[in-house]
């Protein structure tokens, strides 16, 4: 029987004491990595430039359940158990007989979900002598939740910001460098793949792609320096599932279970987090949820996208992995939700989509603008452009419950709020913000791409 309380909260000795990796319940096994310059499966040595040897072992890893060190535990505690939130105003506004809960990541220190694998991944630098760690940012929330991360274990941060992102929202480039970070705008003249982009076009806006390319270039050509990565990659998803593992739980004091949940996906950490506890489920045949990714259709890497070898950057510099691809050279269009412009998609994601066990759908932006002021205004919170695919995906549903008279549960993932994008809510409000049209040409000139690497012949 559904509770009658709205909020549902776990005491702090409930935060989770493991991460779930879903590698081992996976139906066949991830496909391998492989190295840009030779084409073969990467080993421990060929990551060791860039991360911490305990973060490696954690990407290849097939244990179920990895131990959650204590002191990033006790960090934790700042913020988590994050609070499961019934939409019930919601659910008044929309008329729907749906119950509509949201998990809310904007509490946290950075606001949004992104610091739950910031610490981790500046305890283990730190713990292995890291004296500065370089990463990307897009919108922003990855780059501040990493700079909050670094100040408090102690390790020099520096991030490349995509240029677009960076004149949008600058209050959140100076919230980075309160917290001691270092950012650039990027494309810069400071790297090789850098100075290859504004080569080739001077005026680029720039891209999460070349972000990381300038990122890891500057992690690989410096000793001291480490590289990390806010999404994507598998130990970037599994710190994150201390999202679902704890909804879960606070579904066990709802009384009710999820029949629909909806999550916005860039590179997959935030939808990951949230899902795979849930998909779990689903794997074991204990449950039938209906899990779906929600995406902008300026940049649909899981709805238009390819499923094959890419690689991770634009200019060529990570592993190349198997992943729902737009082509690394794609540079999506200068949307408020610059969180989600990345031409890929997290390997086990583009797995769990490819064997249909998530679905796919993408939203223009204005249509996400509209469903974040619906939330908004009914729910008190401002929520990030992001999150904001999650909450149309989420109202469509309890839409499409209303007309066809249907008692449904929806669970919505909110990772962030919005209180730094008043400019696009500006925008928005006057009438002012742009709604970009699918750019399929674009799209299909940097899939051409894709041959010409050799990857057939080396795969």
């Amino acid at each position: 029987m559904a509770s009658d309380q709205t909020r549902f909260l776990l005491p702090e000795n409930e935060i989770p004491k493991q991460w779930y990796n879903i590698v081992p319940d996976l139906p066949t096994p991830p496909t391998p990595v492989l190295h840009p310059g030779t084409g073969q499966p990467v080993g421990p040595a060929d990551l060791l430039p860039l991360f911490p040897m305990e973060i490696i072992k954690q990407e290849v890893s097939t244990d179920r359940w990895i131990d959650i060190p204590d002191p990033v535990r006790d960090a934790y505690r700042l913020f988590r158990p994050s609070p499961l939130i019934r939409a019930r105003r919601l659910e008044k506004l929309l008329d729907t007989p749906a119950h509509i809960y949201y998990k809310y990541e904007g509490g946290s220190p950075s606001g949004s979900h992104k610091i739950n694998t910031a610490l981790p991944q500046a305890f283990y630098n730190k713990e292995e002598g890291t004296k500065r760690i370089t990463t990307e940012t897009g919108a922003g929330q990855w780059g501040t939740a990493l700079s909050i991360a670094c100040q408090m274990v102690g390790v020099e941060c520096t991030v490349y910001m995509v240029k677009v992102s960076f004149a949008q929202k600058p209050h959140r480039r100076t919230l980075m460098e309160a917290f001691g970070a270092q950012v650039f705008a990027s494309p810069t003249n400071l790297t090789n793949s850098g100075r290859k982009i504004l080569a080739d076009d001077p005026d680029s806006p720039g891209s999460l792609g070349i972000a990381i390319s300038e990122a890891v270039e500057d992690a690989a050509t410096h000793d001291d320096a480490k590289y990390a990565l806010g999404s994507v990659l598998n130990h970037v998803l599994m710190h994150q599932t201390v999202i679902g593992q704890e909804a879960l739980r606070q579904f066990d004091l709802a009384g009710e279970y999820p029949d629909e949940i909806y999550g916005c996906v860039g590179g997959g950490s935030n939808f990951a987090g949230l899902a795979f506890p849930f998909i779990r489920e689903n794997l074991a045949g204990r449950t039938k949820t209906k899990i779906v990714a929600c995406e902008p259709a300026a940049c649909p890497t899981l709805t238009k996208g390819v499923y094959t070898f890419d690689f991770g950057d634009t200019v060529g510099n990570t592993p190349i992995v198997k992943m729902h691809t737009l082509g690394h050279n794609f540079i999506p269009p200068g949307i408020h939700a610059g969180g989600l412009r990345y031409h890929g998609a997290a390997p086990l994601l583009s797995q769990l989509v490819d064997g249909g066990h998530v679905q796919a759908v993408a939203y223009s932006q204005m249509e996400t603008f509209e469903a974040a002021l619906q939330f908004a205004r009914s729910e008190g919170i401002m929520p990030a452009p992001e999150p904001a695919h999650a909450l149309r995906g989420g109202i469509n549903a309890a839409l499409d419950a209303k007309a066809k008279g249907e008692k449904r549960v929806i669970l919505i993932g909110v990772c962030g709020h919005g209180n730094f994008d008043m400019v696009a809510y500006e925008k928005y409000l006057s009438g002012e913000l742009e709604d970009y049209a699918y750019p399929e040409e674009k799209i299909h000139q940097a899939l051409e791409t894709l041959p010409t690497m050799g990857l057939a012949a080396r795969v």
